[in-house]
């Protein structure tokens, strides 16, 4: 009997710190996997990191068109665009103007 007892005693004192690293093991697992872990906070640079790569492509394509429209509009009208401009909508060159052929999937507009 006096074995159960060491037995029941030693389960008791070991029960509390059982408990402990129960515990531990439960946050350590979620600082790294749960939702706001470091493995989501990763993925949530990476998709910032994308977005803002997006946003800069973005920016510098509005600017670009921002220029090209700025030269058309106004008291100031860029001659030289307007003609090209013109040129391109109407399909039509000049006699002495030379012809370079864009690729199909790279248009001038």
């Amino acid at each position: 009997m006096s074995f159960g007892r060491a037995l029941k005693r030693k389960a008791r004192e070991a029960v509390l710190p059982l408990g402990f690293i129960a515990l531990c093991g439960y946050f350590a697992w979620h600082s790294m996997h749960g939702d706001y872990g470091l493995l989501a906070r990763e993925r949530r640079l990476e998709d910032l990191a994308a977005a803002r790569a997006t946003l800069a492509r973005a920016e510098a394509e509005r600017e670009a068109m921002e220029r090209r429209v700025s030269g058309l509009r106004g008291d100031h009208i860029d001659r030289d665009q307007l003609d090209e401009r013109a040129r391109t909508l109407l399909n039509l060159v000049g006699k002495d103007e030379i012809v370079i052929p864009y690729e199909p999937g790279r248009r001038l507009y």
